[in-house]
């Protein structure tokens, strides 16, 4: 299984989208970042239009030999009304013009206060994409030094394969969502796709956007009424947890995007990637998720 990172192993990743809301200063964020290095977190999931770039930038200038030890993960193809030049447009819509390619990448590297990213994704499927052009815009990057690999984000079977078939350099993932509370990847062939080209899916919203902490949802209460007694099999200590192994035991070996920014909430969570479920472990997780067994 070929790695959309330096390190085969790595299974989870954080993900910066929240990183205005947390109200971090410089120096919080920084200590983040190290407290997450610590933990075996170096994957760092960023775009353009998180507007998290520069504020993990500023905290990486504190330690600059930090960026050595970690993989950067960065997004494009999604332009908006605001005051960057990449968002000066009277709608928001869907970019992956090769001049806005190249620009987002300048745009992110000066952010970020570095010369590369290691991993760059078309954030959504654009109706209008010029795979020819795009294929350029990956070329000139690569050869720039300035993107060392590249995936797609949200993209449909079709759409990537139509794509990968274009380009000179091969695709590393898909970042897809796949939770208990949305697994229709489970079934549209996206997971296989990955499994087939032997990359690996990275997996945003795996706790249905924070539906599983509310007890009034139809999903979470079947969750919590049915696996109780697996978390004790298992050994996790918490349904989030268990929903991690349950990602991870797929065979397309995914990598999950966290979304807290709370290194106590994250801790506990990089146990999982230890744990795998049994086949029969795996469906009971996946019955009480769709609210039906296997028929």
């Amino acid at each position: 299984m070929s790695a959309n990172t330096t390190d085969e192993n790595a299974s989870i990743i954080a993900g910066f989208w929240r990183t205005n809301a947390w109200g971090y200063s410089t120096q919080a964020l920084n200590q983040f970042i190290e407290q997450l290095i610590e933990i075996g977190v170096k994957d760092f999931d960023h775009a353009y239009v998180y507007r998290s770039e520069a504020a993990f930038g500023q905290a990486l200038s504190l330690s600059p030999n930090l960026r050595d030890n970690i993989n950067i993960i960065t997004k494009c193809g999604i332009r908006g009304v605001g005051d960057n030049p990449l968002d000066a447009t009277s709608v928001n819509h869907y970019d992956s013009s090769k001049a806005t390619i190249l620009a987002s990448v300048d745009h992110s590297l000066k952010a970020l206060g570095t010369d590369y990213v290691d991993t760059l994704l078309l954030h959504r499927p654009d109706y209008l994409m010029d795979v020819d052009a795009v294929n350029d815009a990956f070329n000139a990057l690569k050869a720039q030094g300035k993107v060392k690999q590249f995936g797609v984000s949200n993209f449909n079977t079709a759409q990537f394969s139509l794509l990968q078939s274009t380009l000179d350099v091969p695709l590393v993932t898909n970042q897809i969502e796949l939770s208990p509370f949305e697994t229709s990847a489970l079934d549209n062939g996206l997971l296989d796709q990955c499994y087939q080209h032997r990359i690996r899916p990275m997996i945003w919203s795996c706790l249905g956007g924070g539906r599983l902490f509310d007890k009034t949802d139809a999903v979470t209460q079947r969750l919590t009424e049915s696996l109780n007694g697996l978390m004790e099999e298992v050994g996790v200590s918490s349904l989030a947890e268990l929903i991690y192994v349950w990602v991870l035991t797929l065979p397309s070996q995914p990598q999950i995007i966290t979304g807290s920014g709370k290194i106590e909430n994250i801790r506990p969570l990089v146990n999982a990637r230890d744990i795998r479920l049994t086949r029969e472990q795996w469906y009971q997780v996946w019955s009480a998720a769709v609210g039906h067994g296997v028929k």
